[in-house]
This record gives structure tokens, sequence and C-alpha cells, in this order.
């Protein structure tokens, strides 16, 4: 210790805070004030003052956060509870409106066809697996007055019928599948007869065909094709779909032509049974329908 207060580096140091101390009273006295010892102390420790009220409220900081964690936890789990409900009424509202909207569609289906008794609009639960002709489920089944060989519709037109009926839920079988046959006229000509029927090929299109038809036909690209009504499996005046292409069957014997569905089967998510109709057949023999 003796040896450091003999030493240059300790000389230097005390030259320093000499002249530090001269810079602070100079500093005082030109401001007009009296150097007494307390004002001497504020100035000499006014940047550890500083230092020390900075540190002083970072403390408060986080001695508040830990003090009143309880609270804050609380806090945030009422914001996240309100949060939760409001997204649950946002959710009932989407489904309301789509609802509305289902429902809207409904009475247009029911205008148009007012002798028919139609189902609540039925959510389209699943397409079936590895059915190449989109069968699907519905959550609508006997409960709700559904029966075996129920049309199955849209707004747009025919989807298919329904084969299995369970009380809560039903299998539909669509138009595109070669099970179902439909007695079909064309709307713009009421001459050009056949049985709209699906096939494996035009399945994969997402289309189906209209076979049995005269050789002489005056079907042409885009005519509409709808429902004859005259077994009692669908009623009558049911779009079907639109004339893709026309052609002759491999025998030769008669003519057909490629439909594509006025419904898009492959995303279906809302449909309608038709519980009763003027002309219904009640009997099962009806699904292979004949014009």
């Amino acid at each position: 210790m003796r040896e450091f207060l003999k030493s240059t580096r300790f000389k230097v140091l005390l030259g320093f805070l000499a002249f530090l101390v001269g810079i602070m009273i100079y500093a005082v006295t030109k401001g007009g004030y009296s150097l007494s010892g307390a004002s001497f102390v504020q100035t000499a420790t006014k940047p550890f003052r500083y230092v020390s009220n900075g540190i002083s409220m970072k403390m408060e900081r986080v001695t508040d956060r830990i003090s009143h964690a309880d609270a804050y936890y609380e806090e945030n789990m009422r914001l996240k509870k309100q949060i939760g409900e409001l997204n649950k009424q946002l959710t009932d509202y989407d489904d309301l409106k789509k609802e509305v909207e289902e429902l809207r569609k409904l009475v247009v289906i029911k205008e148009q066809h007012p002798d028919e008794v139609f189902s609540e609009p039925a959510e389209v639960l699943g397409y079936i697996t590895n059915d190449p002709f989109k069968g699907f489920t519905i959550d609508k089944g006997s409960s709700d007055g559904i029966m075996p060989y129920c049309p199955v519709i849209t707004p747009e037109g025919v989807v298919g019928i329904t084969i299995e009926v369970s009380a809560t839920t039903s299998t539909v079988r669509t138009i595109l599948s070669p099970d179902l046959s439909i007695a079909a006229v064309c709307s713009s000509t009421s001459t050009d007869f056949g049985i709209v029927e699906g096939t494996v090929l035009t399945a994969e299109k997402s289309t189906t065909k209209l076979t049995h038809l005269s050789k002489d036909h005056k079907l042409k690209q885009g005519d509409l094709i709808i429902t004859s009504g005259n077994s009692g499996l669908f009623p009558k005046d049911m779009a079907i779909g639109t004339v893709r292409n026309t052609g002759f069957e491999a025998n030769g014997l008669s003519a057909c032509a490629e439909i594509e569905p006025c419904a898009d089967i492959t995303r279906l998510s809302t449909v309608f049974v038709i519980l009763d109709f003027t002309g219904k057949k009640e009997d099962a023999d009806a699904a292979k329908d004949t014009p």
C-alpha cells in the first residue's frame, strides 16, 4: 500500500481528482451559488444519484410485476375468455348467415315447384371413400321424413337419390353413377328423350351421359336437359345438366350425348331432399327410371 501511495500512478490519479474537484468548485461559484458542504456533495454525487434513480425505477417496475403477478394473470385469463366468447359469437353469426342463405334458396325452389315437399337444408358430411361416382352422406335421415329413393337436389339442379337411410343420416347416389337412371328430355326441343346414366369414363370428368337418343335428334351443345317425370322417381322439369357434345353409341343403333351436370357434384356442401311430389312412385323399382 505504501508503495502504491508513492507510485506515479497514484500521483496521477490524485492530480486528476483534484482537477475534477476544481472544475466542480468553479462551476458552482460561476453559477452564483455559495460553496457549502451540502451543495458540493450534491454536485459531486449528481451523476451517481441519476444512475441510482434509474436503477430504482427499473426495480420498481420489476417489483410491480412480481407483486401484481396474480392480478395480471387473472386479467389475462379474463381477456382470453372474452376473445373466445367473441370468436364463438362470430362463428355462430357465420353459421346463422349460411343457414339464412340456404333457407332463402329453399324458398326460391318452393316457389318454382309449389307441389313438392322439401326437407330442411341438409349438410354434406363427406364423400364416400373410393367411390368414383362421388356418393356422399348427409346429416338428415328418417327422423326428418327422408326415405330411400328420395330425390336430392340443389338450387342449380338434380344431384341424385337417397339409397340408405338411418335415423339421422342418409347416403346419396349421384347422377354420375351407372346405377342411377333418370328419364330426361331436352327443354328446348321437347321431343328429344333419353336416359341419363353415368359411366366410369364420364365420371372421371365429373359428367354423365344421355343415352337411347334417336339418331335424328336435334340436340346441340349447351342445350338444357331436364327430368321428364315419366316414371315417378324424379319430379318433372328439374334441371339435370347441359349438352357438352353428341355422338353415337358403339353399336351404332342410337345416339348419345355427354352431359355436364348443372350442380357441381364434386363440391357440394348443402343439398335439399324432396320428400314428396305429384306423381311420386313409392317402390324401389323406380330407381331404374325409364322414359
